[in-house]
């Protein structure tokens, strides 16, 4: 074995068996080339390592400087490297089987109010196409709460107008139905009549829905441009990206005193354990709600 020819068989494994997405897979093939990395200077390969080499790897990373989320995810990575040589009988005993990941504390998202939504929204410049197109991406994100390759992936032939909602292809492959509100609906039904349609779309791009001024699939990074952009134009100091409005859309109907497993569903979460987080985000309302109804108070 040698350690290139075992990462590309991981990558495999990963598509073909584990269904991730491309960016999750990217994740863990830089995780395990970081440990290659550390053991060429040693000249170990990957069945060659012990639990010795392994923690040396960890005190190695912890000397960098990187933080103990980032070292955890590393850890997370070639653990799972690690489990497919033990699946496929490269090796019999795991070195990564009894390693702990650092210590972390809950780290909560980044959330919007509606009003800073509505900020972001309102300093859209819609004397161009591209402004109406940015306002249905962001109403779109908010009322779906969308990941970014979600909303980059999704297509014309999945969205319901008349039932209200659009079928979502998340991590996994997975399809879920996500409800989607009537001032989403509105300004995404502006953009796809008055802007989309008058476009040069290119082959392979005819069933997306959101496309960039060469008539192609947007990418991740654009939205991420579009977001930062609007944030700096109304001087917000938070750091934000399209996953906060996933954040947000989850807060706000926790707030609005929605059903946790019905949030779960909508944003396409595996375990509840995950949508949990969001129970404990707005504190102060907690707070201002409980004095507000509790008899004592």
């Amino acid at each position: 074995m040698s350690w290139e020819k075992s990462i590309i068989e991981f990558k495999s494994y990963l598509k073909i068996e584990r269904s991730l997405s491309d960016n999750t897979i990217d994740s863990y093939l830089r995780d395990v080339r970081k440990l290659s990395g550390f053991c060429r200077e040693k000249n170990l390969n990957e069945l060659q390592i012990t639990k010795a080499e392994v923690k040396e790897f960890i005190v190695d990373i912890n000397k960098e400087g990187i933080s103990a989320r980032s070292q955890s995810r590393i850890i997370s990575g070639i653990k799972a490297f690690y489990k497919y040589l033990i699946l496929e009988d490269y090796l019999k005993v795991n070195p990564t089987e009894l390693i702990e990941s650092p210590k972390i504390g809950m780290k909560l998202p980044d959330t919007l109010s509606v009003l800073e939504i509505d900020s972001l929204i309102s300093a859209i410049d819609l004397s161009h196409p591209q402004g109406e197109r940015n306002r249905a991406i962001l109403e779109v994100l908010y009322s779906c709460g969308l990941r970014v390759s979600e909303l980059t992936n999704l297509k014309l032939s999945n969205i319901r107008f008349k039932e209200g909602y659009v079928k979502v292809v998340g991590k996994g492959n997975k399809e879920r139905f996500a409800p989607i509100g009537g001032v989403a609906i509105k300004f995404l039904k502006i953009y796809l009549k008055e802007i989309r349609t008058h476009q040069d779309i290119k082959k392979g791009s005819e069933d997306i829905v959101f496309l960039n001024r060469r008539g192609k699939q947007l990418t991740r990074v654009m939205i991420f441009t579009i977001i930062k952009d609007l944030a700096t134009k109304i001087g917000m100091k938070k750091k934000i990206s399209p996953h906060t409005f996933r954040h947000s859309f989850a807060t706000h109907l926790i707030e609005g005193g929605a059903d946790l497993r019905a949030i779960q569903e909508m944003l396409g979460h595996e375990s509840i354990t995950t949508t949990e987080i969001y129970t404990h985000l707005d504190r102060e309302y907690l707070r201002e709600s409980i004095i507000q109804f509790h008899p004592r108070s």
